[in-house]
């Protein structure tokens, strides 16, 4: 699909005549523009090629380059347009939650909404986990035993600290950090010219490849594109900024995995054995000496800040906007003097800190797992919300009838089937175990709600499909 033609997916829309409709967040803070919603979402997704190293290690450069370029038509393309439309027909931080509760209902919309916070938080585990495995070669004591373990909850204290002073300033550090972390690979692109030998790119060996573990990969650096859905309350104008911001930060995903992939097993002859977390940046030593090699691990580095700062605040608004829903105890709604979420905050950073013990491979496979089941629900929602609600008011709307929506949705679903049968016997175990923890927890809250041990609420100016003039609680 070329770029022109997934322009007009994104431009060449239906706009419905719609009053615009009033954002349930508080006026005493700016709204994000469009540059800093694109790299944030550009952090919700990628950061960058660090992390990538695994595809090339379990299958070779040849699969490693193509799977980046086929998994984002089959799997990024779709997920981009349909949080394009539902974000823009539900513009508010409950996002992908309030998709599902409106077609599925707030029992599986709760289901939902327990299962993509718990995979971002576990997402959000791996982020201190790659920062220091880019810092560890320059610093051995980073490798292991207390001095990592206190770098790691130091990091995540500092960078949570970073999300409750305003979205709008991580948005802005979002910027910075995303062409700071860049810049060192154009850099050696220029440098590796002379070594390139495209015949490297050509290598596979089918018989020699790790599907569990490159799937897996590619899976992980190409999902999260529903993540912004929980920031579009924070959104200047979200019904025409979400859409040209989920165009432009797809684009930059693809070109940010794909050239460095190119230039990295290109330049040097292939090694697959070495294809690992952090091997970049031996690459850049290789291409362009000592201070090449530490310039990209500052941007490694930076780049795991910048995405764990990106999901933090998906995380944290996601717990605020289901709280506004009346899926969550009110005092999840309660916001700083810089209109964060404080309680969402404060739980994901917490998440983080409990998951901090797993290692790269099992935090990608258990949030790949979760991420999995979250994505059936939204994709049913899709379907059924132009089924059950044709005539709702979408600010965006993906050209074509219900056989189209259908037909997106296909590609994706293959995939999860194939992902989730590829699952270890432990990262299912694990999975499943959280799945149920969330079907106990919605009946425990509706309990506490109706014996008002806790107070719920809703704000009322939220937009609901079955009753324009009042919302029912979304738990009891």
């Amino acid at each position: 699909m070329s770029p022109s033609s997934l322009m007009g997916w994104f431009n060449g829309v239906e706009y419905s005549r719609i009053e615009e409709l009033s954002s349930p967040r508080e006026n005493h803070t700016r709204k994000v523009s469009v540059l800093p919603l694109v790299f944030l979402i550009f952090y919700e997704v990628s950061g960058g090629p660090f992390g990538v190293e695994d595809t090339v290690h379990a299958a070779g450069p040849l699969l490693a380059l193509l799977g980046f370029l086929v998994f984002a038509v089959i799997w990024s393309v779709p997920e981009a347009l349909i949080t394009a439309e539902m974000g823009t027909m539900f513009p508010e931080n409950s996002g992908y939650v309030v998709w599902v509760s409106s077609a599925l209902g707030p029992f599986w919309g709760f289901q939902q909404g327990w299962m993509k916070w718990l995979s971002g938080v576990i997402d959000n585990a791996l982020y201190p986990v790659l920062f220091l495995d880019y810092l560890k070669s320059g610093i051995p004591a980073l490798g292991g035993g207390v001095p990592r373990t206190i770098s790691t909850w130091a990091l995540t204290v500092v960078l949570t600290c970073l999300n409750y002073r305003g979205l709008t300033i991580v948005g802005n550090v979002a910027v910075f950090l995303g062409v700071f972390s860049l810049l060192p690979f154009v850099v050696m692109g220029f440098l590796s010219i002379p070594d390139l030998k495209p015949s490297r790119w050509c290598v596979a060996n089918l018989a020699d490849t790790d599907w569990n573990l490159y799937l897996n990969t590619l899976f992980w650096n190409l999902n999260y594109w529903d993540s912004i859905s929980t920031l579009a309350g924070e959104v200047e104008n979200p019904r025409r900024t979400l859409p040209r911001a989920l165009f432009y930060a797809l684009i930059l995903v693809v070109v940010g995995y794909f050239f460095p992939l190119l230039i990295g097993t290109g330049a040097v002859p292939l090694n697959r054995e070495l294809w690992s977390d952090g091997y970049f940046s031996e690459i850049a030593e290789i291409v362009g000496g000592v201070w090449l090699r530490w310039w990209l691990q500052a941007a490694a580095a930076m780049s795991n800040m910048g995405m764990f700062v990106a999901e933090m605040s998906s995380d944290s608004f996601q717990l605020l906007g289901m709280a506004e829903r009346g899926m969550l105890p009110e005092f999840f709604g309660k916001r700083s003097r810089y209109g964060t979420p404080i309680v969402g905050i404060l739980f994901s950073a917490s998440g983080v800190i409990l998951l901090s013990w797993l290692s790269f491979q099992e935090i990608v496979a258990a949030e790949n797992f979760l991420y999995c089941f979250g994505m059936i629900l939204e994709f049913v929602a899709f379907i059924l919300l132009r089924m059950k609600h044709p005539n709702a008011s979408r600010p965006y709307k993906i050209p074509g009838g219900i056989g189209v929506a259908v037909a997106i949705c296909i590609p994706p679903t293959i995939l999860i089937c194939v992902v989730l049968a590829l699952s270890t016997n432990k990262v299912l175990v694990i999975s499943l175990i959280a799945v149920v923890i969330g079907l106990v927890m919605q009946p425990c809250l509706k309990i506490l709600e109706e014996r008002e041990w806790l107070k719920f609420s809703v704000r009322y100016e939220l937009q609901d499909l079955h009753n324009q003039d009042s919302i029912p609680s979304f738990v009891g």
